[in-house]
């Protein structure tokens, strides 16, 4: 065969032309584009490079503002420096090139010499060198390994039903990745909505990548000592999240679906007969009537008002199904008054999209577009005045039957007119983002709790994300734990899976291990589809209810801990669930597959998740302290591997020497008042610190200082406990302290408080009550029991000092 076709070879930028400083950085042209450095802080360099005739600056995701006042700009023959107080970026000019190097010359991150930044058609790459023992992590809602090293993956948000173990894209996006290397990390943000690829030496040897289909390469890259450094910094720049309300990291109850009414009351009354905790009954799609948002069926939900006031009763909040589709029908007022406001998405001819989803033919708003995010505000009226105060944004990638969404729909992108091949990504976060806007805006200073399933990097200043449809078996626990962990890394701190698995039916041994694990998860949500068997803590038989009921009485037992670490990530990005690769990141054992799925739980609590099926488990003692069992206080040397039991009434948890962890008295909901706070102090041999945080749990007048929070300090060698003064003006709940010494020596009689003498009470924790006996001929283990070291004192808010 003859003939010719026209050639498309790769070109990168060239050499540089022409330079010129800025407030905040340089720009320039080269041969071939133009690109643009600025600084956004000590630690954060943006880079930008266009073949178009202007650079953008137009980003959902990002929220911080350029700040380069430590920077120095210096030039020679061959490079350019950009010098900030933490490091220096370099760029090379023939041809060029990006590194980023410590101020004492060891680099960071380099680009590849000869491959650097370029274009393939409309896809643009950046190709990074591989440096000696590299590894990756984050990247956001990813299966695969916490280390990345080797694999390949793509972003671009899908509905990916029952997805398997290796799935990959899912629903949510987060193109951010973390890179460890020679004791030093650094993170890299690429903010490009489109379709993008990253490559961590997937197929070769030589470079890590990420690339876009089109649009800029417009990467920011963050320095710091530690991923914690990291994770604070990527988050200032993408924001954080505001707290949540405390009833929302409860335990929540779902199912596709809970109906009639009557259904949901009994759902309701059996939690509190068995006497297990829980806030929250979730509504799948079967409330609404033939599935159209903002509706009730009149048949099963007759009077949702009066539904709501009787679960409210109880102690329980409601979570609604929000889908993003408007059924195409006459009649129904959110389709009609759409169409005359002009909210959907259209083709390019100007008529609307339509999609065949849940309620049938369906037109979807433009969240970008700031009139249709008004109009999604208006239509949430009647459910706050009905009041609820939870809202699912399901279905958001957008999800479609054939999951084929054409990508010449175009989308408003608040004036910055685009099309779905930019907007895919964004949809969810864009529809979760006018969620929480408009909710905020109707609940009149009460927090909403606002739950999502797609989304993009920045998500978590909007919602809560959980891992979609997951499936009843062993490894998808275990994959949920580490895309939990992942999208902690990535600046996600409200995160969970479905406890039980939606897809499939659980068996009583999976179940059990699940609800153990997902306790001690940050979002805590059982949920299971229809026509599958019932997935509510009692319908396991009995010995897994008496352990699940053990398990979220504990979650509920933590809960001052638990909400102080979601106020640490309120102000800092810190994760609940932080994968051990935030604190030992240079431990290469810690991406070993035994140990990779472990994670802390706050500062403190170690947990070690395992299958449902093993009765032994190897375990990683990281660094540091003497780690306590929570079971029974025995004490494991730290920085080493161990064998343990575990039982499925007993998943492997551990707790850090020097640990202070704040918890209260159970109650059947948060609403419930309690008046107690138990401190429990374990031994270590260095001093440590927790931030205790309280505020309503409601509202947000914590954001006009109406909280109160006091930093608690253990210090074993001047033997002291110190709760330092508390800041700010809201009234603590607390009238009693109930201190717990685990690990102390127990000749200890006494406690000096304040100058005052408190007798020690020697006595036993159990923080899980023991099985009854279901096996005719085999005897239960009894409870698990520590001794330990009580004091009964009046709980101040002025220091308490304690002395032993």
């Amino acid at each position: 065969m003859t003939g010719k076709f026209n050639s498309i070879l790769s070109q990168g930028p060239g050499k540089l032309r022409n330079w010129k400083q800025e407030s905040n950085g340089i720009s320039g042209e080269t041969e071939s584009a133009k690109f643009r450095v600025t600084v956004y802080s000590d630690n954060i360099v943006r880079v930008s490079l266009t073949r178009a005739d202007e650079l953008e600056d137009f980003s959902y995701a990002v929220v911080a503002q350029p700040n380069g006042s430590s920077l120095e700009v210096s030039d020679s023959n061959d490079y350019l420096a950009l010098t900030t107080e933490n490091f220096q970026t370099i760029i090379q000019k023939n041809p060029l090139r990006f590194s980023f190097l410590t101020n004492e010359g060891a680099v960071i991150n380099e680009d590849d010499k000869g491959l650097g930044t370029s274009w393939n058609g409309e896809q643009v790459t950046t190709y990074k060198k591989l440096q000696d023992g590299e590894r990756f992590v984050g990247l956001g809602e990813k299966t695969g390994s916490l280390d990345r090293k080797g694999h390949g993956y793509t972003n671009w948000n899908t509905d990916n039903f029952g997805y398997g173990s290796g799935a990959d894209p899912l629903y949510s996006s987060v193109p951010f990745y973390i890179g460890i290397h020679s004791k030093l990390v650094y993170g890299i943000f690429f903010d490009n909505s489109h379709k993008t690829f990253f490559n961590f030496g997937a197929s070769n040897d030589r470079f890590s990548s990420f690339a876009a289909d089109t649009g800029e390469m417009n990467y920011y890259f963050i320095y710091g000592e530690t991923v914690r450094n990291i994770i604070r910094e990527y988050t200032h720049l993408t924001g954080r999240m505001e707290l949540p309300p405390l009833w929302s990291i409860g335990y929540q109850q779902c199912r596709y679906s809970y109906y009639p009414d009557k259904e949901v009351l009994s759902v309701a009354d059996t939690f509190r007969e068995k006497d297990i905790p829980a806030d929250t009954i979730v509504f799948d799609i079967h409330y609404m009537e033939k599935y159209k948002i903002f509706t009730w069926s009149k048949r099963d939900f007759p009077d949702p008002k009066g539904l709501l006031e009787k679960l409210k009763e109880k102690g329980f909040n409601v979570v609604v199904m929000c889908d993003p589709g408007i059924k195409v029908e006459q009649g129904y007022e959110a389709y009609e008054d759409g169409v005359k406001k002009d909210v959907f998405i259209k083709y390019p001819d100007g008529t609307f999209y339509t999609g065949q989803v849940w309620p049938g033919w369906c037109h979807f708003p433009d969240f970008t577009n700031p009139k249709a995010r008004s109009w999604w505000k208006d239509h949430f009226h009647d459910y706050v005045n009905l009041g609820v105060q939870g809202f699912w944004n399901d279905m958001n990638e957008i999800a479609t039957w054939g999951n084929m969404l054409p990508e010449n729909i175009e989308m408003d992108f608040d004036g910055n007119k685009s099309t779905m091949r930019r907007g895919r990504n964004l949809y969810g976060f864009q529809m979760a983002r006018s969620t929480y806007e408009g909710t905020k805006a109707l609940m009149k200073n009460r927090r909403p709790f606002n739950l999502t399933r797609s989304g993009y990097a920045g998500i978590q200043r909007y919602a809560a994300v959980w891992t979609g449809d997951n499936v009843a078996y062993d490894e998808h626990m275990m994959l949920g734990v580490r895309i939990v962990n992942s999208m902690g890394l990535s600046g996600i701190a409200f995160a969970g899976y479905d406890v039980g698995g939606f897809v499939g039916n659980a068996d009583s041994k999976l179940f059990a291990r699940w609800v153990s694990i997902g306790a001690l998860s940050p979002f805590f949500r059982g949920h299971s589809m229809i026509n599958s068997r019932d997935s509510e803590p009692w319908s396991y038989g009995e010995e897994v209810e008496q352990i699940s009921r053990n398990y979220i009485k504990f979650r509920y037992k933590l809960l001052p801990y638990i909400y102080s670490a979601f106020y640490e990530a309120s102000e800092n990005g810190m994760p609940v669930q932080r994968s051990l690769a935030i604190d030992y990141a240079h431990d290469p054992r810690i991406y070993d597959g035994h140990y990779q799925h472990q994670y802390l739980f706050g500062p403190s609590i170690l947990v070690a998740p395992v299958e449902s099926n093993k009765d032994f488990a190897k375990v990683l003692f990281p660094e540091g302290d003497v780690w306590y069992s929570v079971y029974n206080g025995h004490k494991h040397v730290a920085n080493q591997e161990v064998i343990v039991e575990c039982p499925l009434h007993r998943l492997p948890v551990y707790i850090k020497g020097g640990a202070i962890i704040p918890m209260e008295p159970v109650r059947a909901h948060t609403g419930e008042p309690v008046e107690q706070l138990n401190l429990h102090i374990y031994a270590g041999l260095a001093n440590s610190s927790f931030q205790f945080y309280e505020d309503d749990g409601n509202s947000f007048d914590y954001q006009r200082n109406i909280f109160t929070k006091r930093l608690i300090d253990y210090s074993p060698v001047e033997k002291r406990i110190t709760l330092h003064a508390s800041e700010g003006t809201f009234k603590t709940k607390y009238r009693k302290l109930r201190l717990i010494l685990h690990g102390f020596d127990s000749t200890h009689k006494s406690i000096s408080v304040n100058g005052k003498d408190h007798l020690l009470i020697p006595e036993i924790n159990s923080f899980f009550a023991g099985l009854e006996k279901y096996d005719p001929i085999k005897d239960p283990e009894p409870a698990p029991e520590e001794n330990v070291l009580t004091a009964e004192l009046e709980y101040q808010s002025k220091e308490i000092s304690i002395h032993w």
